[in-house]
């Protein structure tokens, strides 16, 4: 017997296989959860990793959503990103490294639950 008819059957199942895998896949998709789980800021200083669900959840610090997201009352939708509400380049804003470094370090030494130094948020 041809070395070609041996691997037909092999060919068959793998496109039998990958064809289930693409229905499968397009059938069930994933669903993004409703609040994030991870936030990435950029910064030169190096990026930071922030933990929302950690933060939020009533398994890790159980925050209110109003302790960020101060001008935001629940049931109105998503909560807004700082730029939608305030200015981000005019003169009188606050730069964002220094709004984040009041309200994280502010909190985290207030707690005492996580770092306050910059190499305990900023990845290098």
């Amino acid at each position: 017997m041809d070395l070609k008819f041996k691997k037909t059957p092999a060919h068959f199942l793998l496109a039998i296989l990958f064809v289930i895998g693409v229905v499968c896949y397009a059938a069930f998709p994933h669903r993004a959860p409703e609040e994030p789980i991870r936030i990435l800021f950029q910064s030169t200083a190096g990026n930071i990793v922030f933990d929302h669900k950690m933060h939020a959840s009533e398994d890790g610090y159980a925050y209110e959503c109003t302790a960020c997201h101060h001008a935001w009352e629940e049931g109105e939708g998503k909560p807004l990103s700082c730029g939608e509400c305030h200015e981000v380049d005019g003169e009188e804003s606050l730069k964002r490294s220094t709004v984040f470094h009041t309200q994280c370090i502010g909190c985290h030494e207030e707690f005492g639950t996580a770092p306050v130094d910059c190499a305990g948020c900023h990845a290098y």
